[in-house]
């Protein structure tokens, strides 16, 4: 399937919900949920010190560093699972890409809280492609400044094999989150494909 757009004010939001077949997305959750160098660390929040909500990862090329939160993190080399979507979600985006989040969310109670995709070193109109394996997630958008951009939040039910593509001026515009859900749910690996400046 094509990407088809979301139709936000002041953002490119793009989705392909069939990104991988069920079959690719089934075998690449497994095969990443056990080989990935999971980490599970404390992150700052309003100058409070946390647990992060869900496990993480990040690789990269050499030299891709990404801080946020006041974690600073050095890029892990790709493994060749990595590096084979990579070279997928690079030609469906049109973007190159030298390094990968990955976050885990073990149950329904692991999330992300609201954010932007906004450290200086991902540039002021940054591409991000994210790619969502296993249970089905529910992705919202919110306006940045709701006294500028007058719009209802947005929610997207994100199902494994999903690929979304946020580019142009969506950071700057908009938060995005991936909150908590009572739900009884299964694990949820996604990956969220970005290019960082280097030295």
């Amino acid at each position: 399937m094509p990407l088809t757009p979301i139709s936000l004010p002041q953002a490119t939001v793009l989705l392909d919900t069939q990104f991988l077949s069920a079959e690719a997305a089934t075998s690449l959750l497994a095969e990443l949920s056990d080989t990935i160098a999971w980490r599970h660390e404390p992150i700052k929040i309003f100058g409070k010190e946390v647990m992060q909500p869900r496990l993480t990862a990040w690789y990269g090329d050499p030299g891709a560093r990404y801080a946020y939160s006041g974690l600073a993190l050095e890029p892990l080399p790709f493994t060749p699972a990595l590096q084979q979507l990579r070279e997928q979600v690079e030609a469906a985006a049109n973007t190159r890409f030298n390094s990968v989040l990955l976050n885990l969310y073990r149950t329904g109670q692991d999330s992300m809280g609201w954010h932007a995709d906004d450290e200086p070193e991902l540039g002021p109109e940054p591409v991000i492609a994210s790619i969502s394996l296993g249970a089905t997630r529910r992705f919202r958008m919110r306006p940045r400044h709701p006294d500028r951009l007058r719009h209802d939040s947005v929610a997207l039910d994100l199902n494994s094999g999903s690929l979304l593509l946020m580019r142009g001026t969506t950071q700057q515009h908009w938060l995005h989150a991936i909150p908590k859900t009572a739900r009884p749910t299964t694990p949820r690996l996604n990956l969220t494909f970005r290019l960082v400046t280097t030295a």
